[in-house]
């Protein structure tokens, strides 16, 4: 993960440095492609600042090294996340009236204004964790942007945002990681989300692939999240399945949840079955609607109707009427992240919800396999950040690892 993100912020890093005006005028570029090419390097900025993101959410103080760095001149220093955090505020805040309009198709897969409010608004809602002091007004002003910009709905049908053809129909996807079987392929990101959580009696075709890798299941704490009457788990696969662990190698302990399938919105495959079509929907409005709600609730202003009305949206599609609908009182803290347990399972947003609530380390929540254990133990502070690779700290003498370490 280290790796990938500095390889991501050094490719940024040198676009940016080919493409500085000056080279441009160096090398005849008129006006016309020069207007584009700072659209594109406002798209590179945005890269970077979603990587730089990744880096301080999992290691928190890493170097931070732009395009005005000389490559190879000398070992970077290592920056403190609170730094960076700042610094990433103000390259999103400098760049978003630069990206491509929201709602256009031809933006699709690309980094618009309100996937920099989307980013923004991640970031505040850590402010507690990446700086000290939280700033929950910020979160709901950034959600509120995304919400207010008018180029996202919420998906019809909650399925649609997870099948091979979510590209063309959804509009609640603010920036997605575009995949395609034919064009764009890889072992990684849908591709292995697909083929890794199909196993034991399950049939690889009504998924749209071609073969299952036994991976993926859920501990009994997810599945436990999910009432009666909720859609959102209907695509649990409990035939054959256990509940509990007892060994993380049978493929049969553990329910299976293919909530991403290689199978389109009318019922056909997708272009291949090696490799899928689901673009991963890394921003959506659903999770927008979820923010302004958790910091509304920590007093992050906004109204309680709104919060309310946002969350009952959720639910009403979850549901299928109001029957799963909450009133203000069941509004609280641990009713939201439960909810983001539910509405976000399986898109990369646990790790760091349970840090932002004090629950991923230490004992006062537990579940299976936590700490190593079959019941799951009490871990230490610590944990809450990766370690920073050995081989950095042998390359670059100007790096400190990670307390605990």
């Amino acid at each position: 993960m280290y790796y990938r993100v500095f390889f991501q912020v050094s490719m940024a890093n040198e676009f940016l440095r080919q493409t500085a005006p000056e080279s441009l005028a160096a090398r005849g570029v008129g006006p016309t492609l020069a207007a584009q090419i700072q659209t594109y390097r406002a798209e590179a900025r945005f890269l970077r600042a979603l990587s730089y993101w990744h880096g301080i959410d999992f290691f928190a103080d890493i170097p931070l090294v732009t395009e005005n760095d000389q490559v190879g001149a000398t070992a970077p220093q290592q920056s403190t996340r609170a730094t960076i955090y700042a610094y990433l505020v103000a390259e999103l805040n400098a760049i978003k009236a630069d990206l491509p309009p929201a709602g256009d198709p031809k933006s699709y897969g690309r980094a618009t204004g309100p996937a920099a409010d989307m980013l923004l608004a991640e970031l505040y809602l850590n402010d507690s964790v990446y700086t000290g002091t939280a700033n929950w007004s910020a979160a709901l002003s950034a959600a509120a942007n995304v919400i207010n910009s008018g180029a996202f709905g919420l998906a019809s049908n909650y399925r649609y945002l997870f099948e091979a053809d979510n590209d063309k129909n959804s509009s609640e996807i603010i920036f997605a990681i575009p995949e395609d079987g034919t064009r764009t392929q890889t072992y990684g990101s849908t591709n292995f989300l697909v083929h890794a959580q199909c196993g034991g009696s399950m049939d690889n075709k009504a998924y749209g692939i071609d073969g299952c890798w036994w991976g993926l299941r859920l501990k009994p704490q997810a599945d436990s999240l999910f009432a009666a009457g909720d859609t959102r788990s209907g695509y649990f696969y409990t035939s054959g399945q256990t509940l509990g662990i007892a060994d993380l190698s049978n493929f049969t302990q553990g329910y299976a949840a293919p909530k991403f399938t290689n199978i389109k919105s009318t019922g056909g495959p997708g272009s291949s079955s090696a490799f899928v079509d689901i673009d991963f929907p890394m921003f959506r409005l659903g999770e927008a609607y979820l923010i302004y709600a958790e910091a509304h609730v920590r007093g992050g202003g906004g109204t309680d109707s709104l919060a309310l009305a946002y969350v009952n949206a959720l639910r009403e599609r979850a549901y299928g009427n109001t029957s799963g609908d909450i009133t203000l009182p069941g509004l609280t803290l641990p009713f939201i992240l439960a909810e983001r347990g539910r509405e976000l399972l399986w898109e990369a947003h646990r790790r760091t919800d349970l840090i932002r609530y004090g629950l991923f380390t230490g004992g006062s929540y537990l579940w299976a396999w936590k700490g190593n254990t079959l019941n799951g133990t009490t871990t230490a502070l610590h944990l809450n950040r990766f370690p920073i690779p050995a081989t950095e700290l042998i390359a670059n003498p100007n790096l400190k690892q990670n307390p605990g370490y």
